[in-house]
């Protein structure tokens, strides 16, 4: 008999901690935004205790702030600890980079390169979400081509502590500068790819350096 496999069904906790994950992320759900289990049970239309779980994983995550007897707020934007995930994240694409460079083709690099085209227009556009998920669309090429999905388990934990505060200074970046670096990044991919790991490091510490450029040192 010919073996079927379960399909399995992402659980019913899993999609509210999803969606709120992605509510704090995408600044839905603002820092400092009070967050009560019993309303958002209500808009979900679930019990409390699936959002109660998702807010004990989003608390793990730094995401929200709770304590017994007192408001559960939605974590402020922390730029230290921003900056010190941005060194990490940096790396982790560097890795990806250097793993990824006997597989990259020329159809990687093309198809790159029309991401890196849309990219540009989102930034003239001012379409903060849209550029933002274009330059991961730009960056997961190199990621998938990496075969290692430890480094993508890694990313997406890290960069829950970028995110926001890429959304919320997003009219403070060059992105220009954004555009560029992903032009060199291709054309490194066209042609020996000995600078790749060192362009894909440089591209996230400079995107860190105009994000954290007024803290304190």
């Amino acid at each position: 008999m010919k073996s079927i496999n379960q399909i399995h069904r992402i659980s019913l906790r899993d999609q509210v901690y999803q969606q709120l994950r992605n509510a704090i992320i995408n600044l839905e759900l603002e820092p400092g935004e009070r967050v009560n289990d019993k309303e958002l049970a209500e808009e979900f239309g679930v019990s409390r205790t699936p959002v109660r779980e998702a807010f004990k994983r989003l608390e793990d995550e730094g995401l929200i702030i709770s304590s017994p007897g007192s408001e559960t707020k939605v974590s402020l934007v922390d730029k230290i600890q921003s900056r010190d995930a941005f060194t990490v994240v940096a790396s982790l694409h560097e890795l990806a980079a250097r793993l990824a460079i006997p597989y990259l083709t020329e159809e990687h690099a093309v198809t790159m390169e029309k991401i890196n085209a849309d990219f540009k227009l989102a930034i003239k556009n001012a379409q903060r979400l849209e550029a933002i998920q274009l330059d991961d669309q730009f960056h997961e090429v190199i990621l998938i081509a990496s075969n290692n999905p430890e480094i993508l388990i890694a990313l997406e934990r890290l960069m829950s502590k970028i995110r926001r505060l890429e959304l919320l200074k997003f009219n403070e970046l060059d992105g220009m500068n954004s555009v560029k670096q992903h032009h060199d990044i291709v054309q490194s991919i066209k042609n020996n790819k000995t600078d790749l790991p060192e362009l894909l490091k440089q591209n996230w510490l400079s995107l860190s350096s105009q994000l954290t450029s007024d803290m304190l040192t």
